[in-house]
């Protein structure tokens, strides 16, 4: 059964990777981010979960060096802005700058 999120532990145990690896991956790594609950435990989604399989294959298994993990991943979310079709950029350059815009009238 899938959950809404998961704790530290389950997610050790189900990537197979030590709770201390993730806590320092966190720091190493922007995408790997999880929220924090009321009592500051740290409380993971599956997209996290997803992330530390990556990061678990390029690190574990194809040998980079957390450097290495970083171009990795940089480039792949470059290529996923280049599957952004063009009019939706521009439309989304334009929200952005109304927002800026009606953020300084504030």
């Amino acid at each position: 059964m899938k959950k809404l999120y998961y704790s530290i532990g389950e997610v050790s145990d189900i990537t197979e990777v030590e709770a201390h690896v993730l806590r320092y991956w966190e720091t190493v790594f922007n995408e790997l981010n999880p929220k924090k609950n009321k009592a500051g435990n740290r409380i993971y989604k599956e997209e996290d979960i997803e992330t530390v399989l990556k990061l678990k294959e390029l690190i574990q298994e194809k040998k980079y060096s957390t450097e290495g993990a970083q171009q990795v991943l940089e480039n792949e979310g470059l290529e996923e802005d280049k599957k952004i079709p063009v009019s939706v950029k521009k439309d989304l350059k334009e929200i952005r700058l109304f927002l800026n815009k009606l953020l300084e009238k504030l």
